[in-house]
């Protein structure tokens, strides 16, 4: 019913368009010396597709009814005027702005990063390019307010003001990853910066156009997959790179080419790497009398019984195992664009192989030292006949030429995804233009251990989202609808979460009202989230325990002739979760004068409890944990599944941000205060988990022992502050200062757990004609705000360089480039790291790079 109305709408809108005689616009952009600025994006709302300005500074455009023009160039402040078909020649003068300023594709209102009401950092161009790493959370973990969650740098996710997981949504072009990142911090999101224009970084609560799951942000990667804009000649770009460090080659290619407004992109990486060098240090193990697991919490000495009594000397590493990296990545697509239609499909695959590090069950060092995956079906070894040592008898490499024994545990990822894109402009009296994205993915990670599959993650992900660009009166905005679909499904010994689908209608507006120099912003969404599983639980055991699960007991209910018999019980029952979640906004940037704005942004978000945080039940060997979602309660040593009193978590932020972005001094500054009720979060609880005991309390003793964290709600307070501020000394040198502070505690005073080290960092940089260089040094401060069973994390300090140089080959423009990362070769510890203590930071690496434009 509500296809054949929005179809009834579209159809109508288009009847209803008006029939005004299209004019040609032609215009000149300049900048304030009324010099000509080429190559500058000239855009009429309502339309898909941007031409750019010649050498010249010289467009032509069509206008079919009274519209707003958007001039953008980086590093000029946006220039708006409004523009009719009679509109006579325009001159357009854009000012110098001293902070790079980019027009943010999520934004939806045509926003650049330096008028929106929320905080937004943007990363393009060869800035971009030349920093890229393998993962999102690497590529971007050094901006202001955002960090990483680091499972070794092929496994690695953004974390934005101590937020990640189910609260950051990342989207490709605004449509979900849609890959398995928020089930697990081994899970690798599916996203890769060379392959993208411009990743763009919004901070605070995006819940309007995004969804409940971007409730603590949204990391956007766009791309050219589905070209918007008429490519009239062939063009392309190649680029290597070489890491000294982890000796990974990586090689990309991009090609676009088109005919009477018929577009064909592609493009694709190729990246092959090795275990990453580190500066020496102790490996954790029961050598220390207090060590940390791999969760980075102080450890236990139950689960080490069996060495009781023995003395290990310390044992060191310069080398994190199990860290490699195999992928290949490509994106192809076709469009059409016309004046006022754009319609594009696409197709993107990728296969990556990537380490696992701390999940590895034949390493001397290894916490778990194999020994409490001896019962069969741990991870399947003995249905694969596997012998004792985690080999099978086919040899010492798989099929993809990884050596089992130093990479016997790591992850294949296969996804496919189909992307289509529909836009229409109206230029309607009210309806500007209709935008139809949807999507398809079929992703899988499967965990290959010793040269055999162990577990399977895998989801099937359709999203619809539909928005309609419209003038009421003074008021410009969007509505809009949105559609996912998401089965998900875990089969192995490591599905600790059940197989679900989960599925979200939603409907959303944002709208917008200029008042001279200030301009309101207002927003609303109604999500409706349905989460559907069967749950099994499994009761687990001695003969004569439990009578009601139809055991024999002694009449004193008592078990003395057989401790060592266990019997398991299991039921079976559908559950559905459905929920409504409410979220609105207010805010405003007020202008006061030109080049200085200060931002004020107020919302309430609501957000339901995702898989993992509701229905896991399981070991987690990467965490070495037995994790338990909120819908479970522990009762002596049973489990029951009891999802009772389920609140939705919501979130009331406030942010305020002041910004100069013209002359020779610059800065950004947000402060930031979230008051989330019924915050989602993991705690360790007085219990211990064992595949030969079950359930026990942490007063014994046992090998292979895994303590059971269980996710929790309660109120939590997370404010704090980045900022980024510079200074041009001259036409050749310019300095920046930089840095962001967090704290995180819940209302009963405890800190929230793994919340990243604040940092502190200066940066230097020279230009002159095509060299260009930059240092900078990051001081990471210790972390000792932290939970009862965690560890202090000392600080560390980075010492970063880069230079490049452009230049020309016969005609093709290159840039060779040489980025110099942690110079001093410092040891670093990630606080927000499940394996903190496991995986420090990479050493000193040399990465050289060229790369062609044609």
């Amino acid at each position: 019913m509500f296809k054949q109305s929005l179809i009834s709408l579209s159809v109508s809108a288009i009847m209803l368009s008006t029939s005004a005689h299209a004019g040609e616009l032609s215009g000149k952009v300049v900048d304030k010396n009324n010099l000509p600025v080429g190559n500058a994006s000239v855009h009429l709302h309502g339309k898909s597709q941007t031409i750019k300005t010649d050498e010249n500074g010289n467009f032509t455009i069509s206008v079919d009814a009274a519209s707003e023009l958007h001039v953008s160039k980086n590093n000029f402040i946006d220039e708006r005027l409004s523009v009719n078909p009679d509109s006579p020649f325009v001159t357009v003068t854009l000012t110098p702005s001293s902070i790079e300023s980019i027009v943010v594709y999520a934004s939806a209102l045509h926003k650049s990063n330096m008028e929106m009401a929320s905080p937004v950092t943007v990363i393009s161009g060869d800035k971009l390019k030349n920093s890229a790493k393998p993962t999102l959370g690497e590529t971007l973990k050094d901006l202001p307010g955002i960090n990483a969650s680091y499972f070794g740098p092929v496994s690695s996710s953004p974390i934005i003001r101590g937020l990640d997981g189910p609260r950051v949504k990342i989207t490709q072009n605004g449509l979900d990853s849609s890959d398995a990142s928020r089930i697990g911090p081994d899970h690798a999101n599916t996203n890769d910066a060379l392959s993208a224009e411009q990743i763009e970084v919004l901070r605070g609560p995006a819940t309007l156009l995004y969804g409940s799951g971007a409730i603590g942000g949204v990391v956007n990667v766009v791309d050219n997959r589905i070209p918007t804009d008429i490519v009239e000649t062939p063009n392309g770009a190649v680029d290597y790179s070489h890491d000294t460090n982890s000796n990974t080659n990586t090689v990309a290619a991009l090609f676009e080419a088109g005919h009477d407004g018929f577009n064909f992109h592609f493009d694709g990486v190729k990246r092959k790497g090795g275990d990453y060098d580190t500066p020496n240090f102790k490996l954790p193990g029961d050598h220390d009398e207090h060590h940390e697991d791999e969760h980075g919490h102080e450890g236990e000495e139950h689960g080490h019984d069996e060495h009781e009594g023995e003395e290990h000397p310390a044992e060191y590493a310069e080398k994190v195992d199990n860290t490699f990296i195999d992928s290949e990545v490509f994106n192809i697509g076709t469009s059409y664009v016309s004046d006022h239609m754009t319609v594009g499909f696409s197709y993107g695959s990728i296969e990556t192989d990537y380490g696992i590090p701390a999940h590895s069950h034949d390493h001397g060092h290894d916490h778990d030292h194999g020994d409490e995956h001896d019962h069969d079906d741990e991870h399947g070894h003995d249905e694969h006949g596997h012998d004792e040592d985690g080999h099978d008898d086919h040899g010492d490499e798989d099929a993809h030429g990884h050596d089992e024994e130093n990479h016997n545990v790591f992850a294949r990822v296969k996804q496919d995804r189909w992307q289509a894109l529909f836009n229409y402009a109206l230029h309607n009296n009210w309806l500007e233009s209709i935008q139809i994205r949807a999507g398809y993915t079929d992703y899988e990670h499967a965990e290959i251990e010793a040269g055999a599959v162990g577990t399977v993650f895998k989801n099937e992900t359709t999203e619809l989202r539909t928005n309609f660009e419209h003038r009421i009166g003074q008021w410009h905005g969007i509505f809009g609808y949105h559609y996912s679909d998401s089965d998900y499904e875990a089969q192995g010994a490591e599905a600790f979460t059940p197989a679900t689908n989960t599925t979200t209608h939603a409907f959303y507006v944002l709208e917008e009202r200029e008042f001279g120099d200030f301009t309101l912003e207002l927003g609303a969404r109604v999500e409706n989230y349905e989460l559907s599983s069967q749950i099994t639980e499994t009761h687990i055991g001695h003969d004569d325990d439990h009578d009601e699960h139809g055991h024999d007991e002694d009449e004193h209910g008592h078990d003395h002739d057989h401790e060592e018999e266990l019997v398991k019980t299991t039921r079976i029952s559908d559950y559905t979760l459905d929920m409504t979640n409410v979220s609105a906004s207010v805010g405003g940037v007020y202008t006061y004068a030109p080049g200085h704005n200060v931002a004020v942004s107020l919302s309430r978000s609501e957000r339901a409890p995702l898989t993992a945080e509701l229905l896991s039940n399981g070991l987690h060997i990467a965490t070495s944990t037995y994790e338990l979602g909120l819908g479970y309660h522990i009762e002596g040593t049973e489990i029951h599944f009891e999802p009772t009193d389920i609140e939705k978590e919501t979130a009331t932020n406030l942010d305020i941000s002041f910004r100069r972005f013209v002359g020779d001094f610059g800065y950004t500054v947000n402060f930031f205060y979230n008051d989330i009720a019924d915050f989602y979060y993991q705690e360790k609880t007085d219990y211990f988990f064992t595949s030969e005991h079950g359930l026990e309390v942490a007063d014994h003793e046992h090998e292979g022992a895994r303590d059971v964290y269980q996710f929790v709600s309660q109120d939590a307070k997370l404010y704090g502050l980045e900022f980024d501020v510079h200074y041009q000394i001259n036409e050749l040198n310019r300095v920046k200062v930089f840095g962001d502070h967090l704290r995180a505690k819940l209302d009963n005073g405890q800190n929230l757990p793994r919340i990243p080290s604040n940092k502190l960092g200066v940066s230097y940089a020279y230009e002159r004609g095509s060299f260009s260089a930059d240092m900078t040094i990051t001081r990471y401060l210790e972390q000792d705000e932290i939970a009862s069973y965690e560890t202090v994390t000392k600080g560390y300090t980075l010492v970063d360089a880069s230079m490049s140089y452009d230049f020309d080959v016969q005609g093709v423009d290159m840039v060779g480039y040489l980025n110099l990362e942690n110079l001093t070769d410092e040891l670093g510890f990630v606080h927000s790291s499940f394996i903190k203590e496991q995986a420090p930071l990479p050493g000193r690496n040399v990465k050289l790079g060229i790369r062609a434009y044609f």
